[in-house]
């Protein structure tokens, strides 16, 4: 079963700064087993970053949260709050787009 995992971040840096080191960084996720697709976000009003991950399971997020790429998170966008929360994924609305 698939498993989602949602990250929102708040940071002080400077939207440019942040948008830098997200496209800095969105190699390494291009490496990450069972990384089905990530999806990187803004909210202008409130600043906050969030990333929505889609695993083709449940253990491929597990050992995505146990790598260096994960835990450098907070330090990576200088965050003063991280909140993840983790799915799991029970239906799509349109199975015949996106990811398998």
């Amino acid at each position: 079963m698939s498993a989602v995992l949602f990250v929102r971040i708040k940071s002080s840096l400077e939207f440019e700064e942040l948008e830098r080191r997200l496209l800095e960084r969105k190699p390494g996720f291009l490496e990450v087993p069972g990384l089905v697709q990530k999806i990187f976000g803004h909210d202008p009003a409130s600043g906050d970053l969030c990333g929505i991950y889609l695993f083709e399971s449940r253990e491929a997020l597990d050992a995505y949260r146990d790598t260096e790429l994960a835990k450098s998170i907070p330090d990576a966008y200088e965050a003063t709050d991280v909140r993840r929360e983790v799915f799991e994924e029970l239906y799509r609305l349109r199975p015949e787009k996106g990811p398998d």
